[in-house]
């Protein structure tokens, strides 16, 4: 029995301007986007003023939300700044900011009044009372802990109104809601400051200790180096009961993750939102939305913690399955109806007899041979050497602007 039909939003990361117009495009209701401060991902393309209200005007022609992260820890004096910051963003037009540390979650609400304030995972809320804490401050949103259950949202949900953001998809973190200092003492970047190393995805080799011994390598004797990482996940096969319990933000990880990944994964989770609306009583999972994840998928994937404690099954060390890879090779750029031909603007190499496939928004997706390409001068090539080329290449099927192509390695 149906007990909860509020469409749920698909949440997709941006980490560049390019990757927040094509998970639009690819289906998300919003986007998540980083700025040049306060920010845990000083590495991903983090955005000028100037780039979010481009971003944003793109959103808004397309009914979308921009959210911008600023789920720093902050030590002192990394607070300064931030009103003036907080107010910035307030006047671009930004929907909302997603906030862990309590003393930028205080100055986006004193010094940025209208601002709309979420609490980042980061701050680790794992129960209805700590979200009535945060709805009384003043909060909107939570984006609950990843170490949350299918249960407990349940349980939240009954007790209170505030909306519920919870990870969908992605990596997931080995320490508790992200806050690691593995990084800190290994490479002395400040996980909690947006300098992860992600020194729990690094190989790290065996030792047998025995007392008053020297200790003795397992190199060798060990299916191979060990890592203290987990798989990643993937909440596709549980559309239904996410959306029952009240959830009412799908999140997807993935700042720094490729076009083809945020292209694939939106698309995935909007069609599979979308069927559920249409028809709760009859909606079936599609095979072919569990086979577009691993298109995209770097490791395995599992449910994390919804339903269980994670075992060593769902750890990244001993026999994996193997996924198969693969390759973002291109764009379409235009595509001419009477000569069948498309215009493509190259990501990676491939060649004439390469088998790829093209895909794009609403799961409309085909499998072709290259079977000839010519360059911008008009010349037969046999093979797309130089990355950003623009070629033209006939395709067996109508293709649209901002289609992508990708070949299996």
């Amino acid at each position: 029995m149906v007990h909860n039909l509020k469409r749920p939003e698909v949440l997709a990361p941006a980490g560049t301007l390019e990757k927040l117009k094509t998970a639009i495009l690819y289906g998300a209701d919003a986007v998540y986007i980083g700025g040049n401060a306060y920010s845990l991902r000083t590495r991903a393309g983090n955005f000028t003023y100037e780039e979010m209200a481009e971003g944003l005007a793109f959103a808004r022609s397309h009914n979308a939300k921009v959210y911008v992260a600023a789920n720093m820890v902050t030590h002192e004096g990394n607070e300064k700044g931030a009103g003036e910051f907080f107010r910035k963003l307030r006047d671009i037009g930004i929907d909302a900011v997603i906030v862990s540390d309590p003393a930028l979650i205080e100055i986006a609400i004193t010094q940025a009044p209208g601002l709309a304030v979420h609490l980042s995972t980061q701050a680790s809320a794992t129960n209805w009372e700590t979200l009535e804490f945060w709805k009384n401050e003043g909060l909107e949103r939570v984006v609950l802990a990843r170490e949350v259950s299918l249960e407990e949202i349940k349980a939240i949900r009954a007790k209170t109104d505030i909306e519920i953001e919870a990870f969908i998809h992605g990596a997931m973190c080995i320490s508790y809601s992200g806050r690691c200092t593995l990084s800190n003492h290994m490479s002395l970047r400040d996980a909690n400051r947006g300098g992860c190393s992600q020194s729990c995805r690094w190989k790290y080799e065996l030792y047998d200790m025995p007392f008053g011994e020297e200790r003795r390598p397992l190199k060798g004797k060990v299916a191979e180096e060990f890592s203290m990482s987990a798989v990643d996940m993937a909440m596709i096969e549980h559309i239904p009961e996410l959306i029952e319990a009240g959830v009412n933000s799908f999140k997807i990880e993935g700042r720094m993750k490729s076009i083809h990944y945020v292209s694939t994964v939106s698309n995935v989770y909007k069609a599979a939102v979308d069927s559920y609306m249409e028809d709760p009583e009859h909606y079936v999972l599609k095979q072919e939305w569990v086979d577009e994840l691993w298109k995209v998928a770097q490791r395995e994937l599992a449910t994390g913690f919804y339903f269980d404690t994670p075992t060593e099954n769902e750890q990244l060390f001993g026999p994996r399955r193997k996924i198969p890879v693969y390759k973002f090779i291109g764009e379409v750029m235009a595509y001419n109806e009477d000569t069948k031909i498309a215009t493509i603007r190259q990501r990676n190499h491939f060649s004439v007899g390469d088998e790829i496939e093209f895909y794009g928004p609403g799961f409309h997706h085909f499998e072709q041979t290259v079977e000839e390409m010519v360059n911008e001068d008009g010349e037969s090539i046999m093979r797309a050497p130089n990355p950003m080329m623009i070629l033209q290449m006939p395709v067996k099927e109508v293709v649209h602007v901002g289609d992508m192509i990708r070949k299996k390695k």
